[in-house]
């Protein structure tokens, strides 16, 4: 079988495809934080699951309906050693970020899972749960693509139920490659590709239609992949709090690249509240280097004073406030929230599908602002803000020293245990898409002062509490 060079790295595309108003007056002598505007974001009640159901059907179900024939990709890459799902079968053969699954017309077909943006390595542990941040999206891959088209039609016939359950892969990839397309590696398109999918899906059945209504910009405002564990304190999911409602409906979106319809989507919309009781099981990793106890013990009091109105008190993990924060208060680069979820097609067309129908009904109520995170592993999500724009937390504390132009590795042991993140090098200028550019729309690392105002002592000693959490 003859293949081309780039069709190995089209097999590692991602298929993922997750009020009572106040005001508050912050203790600081900064007149810029003197008044912050918060919401008080409710909770609404969510279907109960199994824990073990919901891994098994993550790591092994057909959410995703479609993709490269199982054959056709041992051929391609062989069988993966690994197995650190330590799955059966079949999927102990491909990468944990792949299920291989049996389609609706009855063949095996290896389709992303959402362990693609969902989970990663950090010191080369992995870890589940944990936001992908090194995936590479800054690529159009439309060409490979229609090179991997070509090879199945080379093996198959075009009637052939492997060509047949190909399609929807190729049809949803086709369509949402060139408009995603991110600037750096590590940040993440994908909550434009559910705006791009729902702009090309019928809202009452959930069909397929080849033509965009909306007219959907190719403009990509990216986002970094925030962690699971954290979901079980939210109220509401996504960086803007857009997300309200059932969490497994929202959740189950991702099986759009692919859905035939909504007869299908019912059968996969049962599932996910599983699969959603698995995400909340899950706790937040170890900090693995060393802690000056005198320190975090110090750190505990200021981030008391300082941090705990918006992401939670220090002494109650359980006390998390569900604080959506203005964009006027926060101060963070504002595109993410016009864009993506908030596009106003988007939010008419959710409103009014399937997804929105009760008794599990899920909304997108768009809203000018962040919510503040629960912290519990923050020192392994670097990097930092909704963007991924900070690479370490002491320059997130201190935004003088935020590098404007920095690039990373990406390798999963370039660790700074001192500034907790990622290592480093700061640029003059953007030189490859491993380089990130804060003067790029959507990219900005401005907002978030509230560190400026502590002293040197104070900041390291904050870092040490945050190590804990």
């Amino acid at each position: 079988m003859k293949t081309h060079p780039q069709i190995k790295n089209l097999l590692l595309i991602s298929l993922y495809l997750g009020l009572i108003s106040c005001k508050n007056t912050i203790q600081t002598d900064d007149p810029q934080l003197v008044e912050e505007k918060t919401e008080t974001l409710p909770a609404a009640t969510q279907r109960n699951g199994n824990i073990e159901k919901g891994y098994d059907y993550l790591v092994n179900g057909n959410y995703v309906d479609g993709g490269i024939p199982f054959s056709l990709w041992l051929s391609l890459r062989g069988e993966n050693s690994s197995n650190i799902l330590k799955r059966q079968g079949d999927n102990a053969k491909v990468g944990y970020q792949y299920n291989v699954v049996t389609t609706a017309n009855n063949t095996r077909a290896v389709g992303a899972n959402c362990l693609n943006c969902h989970a990663s390595y950090i010191n080369n542990e992995f870890v589940m749960g944990l936001g992908n941040s090194t995936f590479d999206f800054s690529t159009d891959q439309t060409s490979n693509l229609n090179l991997l088209d070509a090879l199945l039609k080379s093996n198959y016939s075009l009637n052939s139920p492997e060509y047949q359950a190909f399609i929807p892969y190729k049809r949803g990839f086709l369509t949402i490659s060139p408009l995603t397309v991110t600037e750096t590696q590590g940040v993440n398109p994908a909550d434009k590709y559910a705006a791009i999918l729902a702009a090309h899906r019928n809202p009452t059945d959930l069909t397929w239609r080849d033509n965009d209504p909306w007219g959907i910009p190719k403009e990509v405002i990216p986002t970094d992949v925030p962690a699971w564990w954290l979901l079980k304190k939210k109220n509401t999911m996504f960086y803007t709090g857009v997300g309200t409602g059932d969490f497994s409906r929202i959740m189950m979106a991702s099986s759009l690249v692919s859905l035939q319809d909504s007869s299908q989507a019912r059968q996969i919309d049962q599932r996910f509240p599983d699969v959603l009781a698995y995400i909340k099981s899950l706790p937040s990793p170890t900090y693995k280097g060393s802690i000056d106890q005198q320190k975090a013990t110090e750190g505990k009091a200021i981030y008391e004073v300082n941090c705990s109105r918006c992401h939670g008190s220090s002494t109650n993990k359980n006390d998390y406030p569900n604080l959506f924060v203005s964009l006027e208060s926060i101060g963070t680069d504002p595109a993410l929230v016009s864009t993506n979820f908030a596009y106003p097609q988007l939010l008419e067309w959710y409103n009014t599908s399937w997804f929105s129908k009760p008794p599990f009904a899920a909304k997108l109520i768009a809203k000018q602002g962040y919510i503040a995170p629960p912290l519990d592993g923050v020192w392994a999500t670097a990097p930092y803000l909704h963007n991924g724009s900070v690479p370490t937390l002491e320059d997130l504390l201190n935004s003088s020293q935020r590098p404007k132009i920095w690039k990373r590795t990406f390798n999963f042991n370039d660790y700074d245990f001192k500034k907790v993140g990622w290592n480093y090098e700061t640029l003059t200028s953007k030189k490859d898409t491993k380089t990130y550019d804060t003067s790029i729309k959507g990219y900005g690392n401005q907002g978030h002062i509230y560190g400026d105002k502590l002293s040197v002592s104070e900041r390291t000693n904050l870092i040490e509490y945050l190590k804990t959490l």
